[in-house]
């Protein structure tokens, strides 16, 4: 299954922190392991159902933020050096993992996709921090999967997870109809 996640996430490999490179693939392959999704089933599915006839994928916009994610980061330390103070693995495998929790969101009912019990009592950012601290995943990582949606509207991010915030939403609005 590693092998399987490794090849649809080739980002785990840019981070650089072995230890959090190795937990972070075993926090997404324990929740495809308890997912009605498959593997293969992420590189298909829409990566929203609130978007009617949606034909972006799962991983095509998870990498999307992801890459986004990394550039803005690179720009920024190219711009203002200093004066800005960015830890990309932490933003790496943040942004990786904003939407781990989806997994365990998901069913499959008459084999089309829905929401499951859990996804309709908790969203996303709520078990996807649950699934990083299992793994043992900063807190840092852990905020960034908190705050990356409408959840963390009231509360203060990290320039992290501004970027990761920015970066998903920039990938997920102009989709929306």
């Amino acid at each position: 299954m590693r092998d399987k996640v490794l090849k649809i996430w080739p980002e785990i490999n840019w981070l650089k922190d072995e230890e959090l490179r190795n937990n972070v693939l075993d926090c997404w392959v324990y929740a495809i392991e308890n997912s009605v999704l498959t593997v293969e089933d992420l590189e298909v599915i829409p990566f929203s159902l609130l978007i009617k006839d949606c034909n972006v994928t799962f991983m095509n916009h998870k990498r999307t933020v992801v890459q986004l994610s990394v550039d803005i980061a690179k720009k920024m330390k190219e711009n203002f050096g200093d004066e800005i103070s960015i830890n990309m693995d932490i933003l790496i495998a943040g942004a990786i993992l904003i939407d781990v929790g989806k997994l365990l969101e998901y069913d499959k009912v008459d084999g089309k996709l829905t929401t499951s019990n859990a996804g309709k009592l908790l969203r996303h950012p709520f078990s996807g921090v649950a699934l990083a601290d299992r793994f043992g995943l900063p807190p840092e990582v852990q905020h960034i999967i908190a705050y990356h949606s409408k959840e963390g509207d009231l509360g203060k991010r990290t320039v992290e997870a501004i970027i990761v915030h920015h970066a998903d939403f920039v990938s997920f609005e102009p989709f929306k109809n």
